[in-house]
């Protein structure tokens, strides 16, 4: 072996090795994203520059109520003493994207569109946290209100979100519901269920960890910013947290109601802040 041949192959070799630290780095360190609200900045473009490259994560209905305007607006919040992200949503004018009216939709998502590591692969490991606030006098339908959901994209089985966070109006005597919701192949079920009054008129913590597989595992946990009092807590170290053949799952925070007993209900807001995604 000549010497030119040996520094050719000291050469392939510190690439090589170069390489594989590279991608080992990437796996090791987790990747975070937060979205905070600041008033300095349209709201549609401060969250489409995170949420998207070159698209629009936002489901909303100014399409419908261009009256309005937008329907995620920010709002300086006294408690957390900084701005925050409002959603609004009117029971007689918006619907869910002038597409279906039996429905309304003011949504922010991760989608195709999406930088690729926001997207949760089969055997990923996410962590979401955020705030959320309802008001004292928030109305849910007896049919669904939706506040977060992890959806499937592609297969079959997308119908169904895999969890959902939603608020159910009870009926004839009984309190209205908080309810973590499950989502198998052809149906969506109850896991949790808990008394939504003392969510109510308060900002609220939310930690959500997943590894998305067969054999997933899931933690949700929401706590009271006010004093610190567990609301709401769920563990287990062995659930299918993945939809067959979906290509990958993703997380939507918002609000997605039912109009079926329109009556009912009412126009509302609903504040978030600090939505934090972290992959590892």
């Amino acid at each position: 072996m000549n010497k030119f041949t040996i520094i050719v192959l000291a050469i392939v070799f510190c690439l090589t090795t170069s390489i594989a630290w590279s991608k080992t780095d990437e796996v090791l360190v987790p990747k975070t994203l937060i979205l905070e609200a600041r008033k300095s900045e349209e709201t549609y473009r401060l969250i489409n520059s995170l949420f998207t490259q070159g698209g629009n994560a936002i489901e909303v209905s100014d399409c419908s109520h261009p009256q309005f305007g937008p329907h995620i607006t920010q709002n300086f919040d006294k408690n957390l003493k900084k701005y925050v992200f409002r959603f609004h949503i009117h029971r007689d004018h918006d619907s869910d994207r002038c597409k279906l009216f039996g429905r309304q939709r003011t949504e922010i998502k991760v989608y195709d569109k999406s930088p690729d590591w926001l997207k949760a692969r089969k055997q990923s490991k996410f962590i979401y946290k955020w705030k959320f606030k309802l008001d004292e006098k928030f109305q849910s339908s007896r049919y669904f209100t939706h506040l977060f959901q992890v959806k499937a994209v592609g297969g079959l089985y997308f119908k169904h979100p895999v969890i959902t966070f939603t608020t159910r109006k009870g009926l004839a005597g009984q309190e209205d519901k908080f309810e973590l919701r499950y989502g198998t192949k052809h149906k969506s079920e109850n896991i949790l269920v808990a008394q939504l009054s003392p969510f109510l008129g308060k900002w609220l913590q939310v930690v959500f960890e997943a590894t998305f597989a067969e054999k997933g595992r899931l933690f949700v946990k929401i706590t009271s910013l006010e004093n610190g009092t567990e609301l709401l807590s769920y563990k287990n170290t062995s659930i299918k947290i993945w939809k067959d053949e979906s290509k990958y799952l993703r997380p939507k925070w918002g609000v997605y109601r039912s109009l079926k007993d329109k009556s009912m209900l009412r126009d509302e807001i609903i504040d978030f802040a600090d939505i934090e995604i972290q992959a590892n």
